[in-house]
């Protein structure tokens, strides 16, 4: 993979960072975002909820954050299929979600979505997975499993508008990134190395934009959060019944 196509060159075959912090992920995103990173699930949350949808698919679904937020609120999906590749997120997700009839849990790959039919899901969603997928394949399989007029809903990391206030976060973060994670993972300051580099090497939101919809999606836009630290992006599969004769 290119850091071209992965921002943060993350290859899971080669590293099971996820397994080591599992247990210290809820404890590392407070410190590293001042815990602001829920108020910024907990808005995802709210978008898919307003939509309305009968089946989401979560992709990069970690412990569960986005899923956890769902539940119970007015509007969310009737049927929610939760994926990630490391058994350990998912085993946190389960323990999370126990009980709840409509969700699924699937051991799957953003980048294939093997198992997951065409044109089968009202809503696909990811939440700070992007930054450590091929870009072009995740929104490519994203595409597929779709139907025609489905959400695309994407929260990742994105650039301060202000150079000096984006260069200033990002000098914060390469000093207290690898110093908090080195202590929270008893010296395993490589465990978010991917983090760094996926911050510093992601598309800004236009850029990413443009690359979504030459993915093939429609309505493509985006929201800020916090000045630009974060933004929710949202795009539509087209929809072929509006343009057939």
């Amino acid at each position: 993979m290119t850091d071209q196509a992965n921002a943060a060159a993350f290859d899971p075959g080669d590293d099971d960072v996820f397994a080591r912090i599992a247990d210290k992920y809820d404890l590392l995103c407070d410190i590293f975002s001042f815990g602001i990173h829920r108020l910024w699930k907990a808005g995802m949350a709210r978008r898919i909820a307003a939509l309305n949808v009968d089946t989401a698919l979560d992709l990069a679904s970690g412990p569960g954050d986005i899923p956890t937020r769902l539940v119970g609120r007015s509007g969310a999906p009737r049927r929610l299929i939760v994926t990630d590749l490391s058994p350990k997120m998912l085993s946190l997700a389960s323990e999370r979600l126990a009980g709840q009839d409509h969700i699924a849990i699937f051991r799957l790959d953003a980048h294939t979505l093997d198992g997951i039919d065409d044109n089968s899901v009202d809503l696909v969603s990811i939440s700070f997975g992007m930054k450590i997928c091929d870009r072009e394949r995740v929104l490519a399989s994203a595409l597929r499993v779709l139907k025609p007029g489905g959400h695309l809903l994407n929260l990742e990391a994105a650039r301060i508008p202000v150079p000096v206030i984006h260069w200033a976060y990002l000098t914060y973060m390469d000093i207290c990134l690898p110093l908090i994670s080195g202590i929270a993972t008893g010296g395993d300051r490589s465990a978010y190395d991917y983090l760094l580099k996926g911050i510093h090497t992601f598309p800004d939101p236009v850029s990413f934009s443009e690359e979504i919809a030459r993915a093939g999606f429609e309505d493509v836009h985006h929201t800020n959060y916090t000045g630009g630290i974060v933004a929710l992006h949202e795009a539509r599969k087209p929809d072929t019944k509006s343009t057939a004769p």
